[in-house]
């Protein structure tokens, strides 16, 4: 090697490691807790349009969101006497803008990327607690109950289980119709078919030809992507409102799931605060009128969860 390109390459080693240190260090004086988000008077929560968790619609030339997790939010950031800010996200990017470095779930593992910006300080859309995702943040306590289940245009000749009062046992019932069926599904989402062994089934599990929003999933599927899809509690629920006479549930995919919202690990006074909020919530009835007004049906499937969260706190 020669002494010109020896210093070459000794500038571009040194280059590296400086933007590997200003990065790490200029994302760490961006992570805050609770005391800096007081200090600084703003709480930014960070969210992914999603079911009625948070919602996106435009008014003029202005994009505004609302949803259950919008009002959630802007009531704790009161409760704090702070103002609040909205940071919009997609899935690819939402742990990223929280964490100061994305991760995905690749081949039964999670995979991070390189440092980037914080942007905000607690993630809220509806967010399912999985285990890789627990690599990544730490999540609240859960605030609202999920599942997946196996949704079939109404002209297919699937006919949805009938309840055997054991979940595991129907689970298997579902998952043994699923041999040579087309399935939609999605990488990093709670729709993951590695999340259920789905491979097993024989079923030619299909990925959206362009990327989609989970609540776009229904309308690919009766595009005729596929006979069938997996869709989470929430988006179900919605879908059946919106479609009662084309889609039909088949039967769960998953045992029962738990959402909650997720905060970095290094801010565990900003989650134990919101933690008391929401027992608060709970307590005063609030949290019951906020969940019914976006999602009226929900206590038909999962009544047993509400009442057991209530006689909790």
């Amino acid at each position: 090697m020669s002494l010109m390109q020896f210093k070459v390459q000794s500038r571009l080693i040194l280059q590296c490691a400086l933007f590997i240190f200003l990065g790490c260090t200029w994302t760490k004086s961006m992570a805050r807790d609770l005391a800096e988000i007081q200090a600084e008077g703003v709480l930014r929560h960070i969210g992914v349009p999603y079911a009625n968790f948070v919602t996106q619609y435009t008014e003029g030339n202005k994009v505004s969101h609302r949803g259950l997790d919008i009002e959630i939010m802007q009531n704790f950031a009161q409760h704090l006497g702070l103002k609040y800010q909205y940071i919009p996200a997609s899935w690819a990017t939402v742990f990223g803008k929280l964490t100061g470095r994305n991760g995905q779930f690749i081949n039964n593992e999670v995979v991070y990327g390189e440092p980037e910006p914080i942007q905000g300080d607690v993630m809220a859309h509806g967010v399912t607690v999985l285990d890789w995702r627990e690599e990544i943040v730490d999540f609240s306590d859960d605030y609202f109950p999920s599942a997946v289940w196996l949704i079939a245009r109404i002209e297919s000749d699937l006919v949805p289980i009938k309840p055997t009062g054991l979940l595991s046992r129907d689970i298997k019932l579902v998952k043994a119709m699923m041999d040579g069926r087309d399935v939609l599904a999605m990488k990093q989402s709670c729709l993951d078919p590695d999340l259920y062994d789905l491979y097993q089934t024989k079923a030619n599990i299909i990925f959206p030809a362009e990327a989609l929003q989970l609540n776009e999933m229904v309308p690919a599927m009766l595009n005729g992507e596929a006979e069938t899809s997996l869709l989470d509690l929430a988006d179900s629920l919605i879908a059946l409102e919106k479609w009662p006479s084309k889609i039909k549930v088949i039967g769960p995919i998953s045992q029962e799931q738990r959402m909650a919202m997720g905060f970095r690990k290094d801010s565990p006074m900003l989650r134990q605060a919101f933690n008391e909020y929401l027992k608060q919530i709970r307590a005063d009835g609030s949290y019951i009128e906020l969940v019914k007004k976006y999602y009226p049906s929900v206590h038909h499937y999962y009544e047993h969860y509400f009442i057991q969260s209530m006689a909790e706190q």
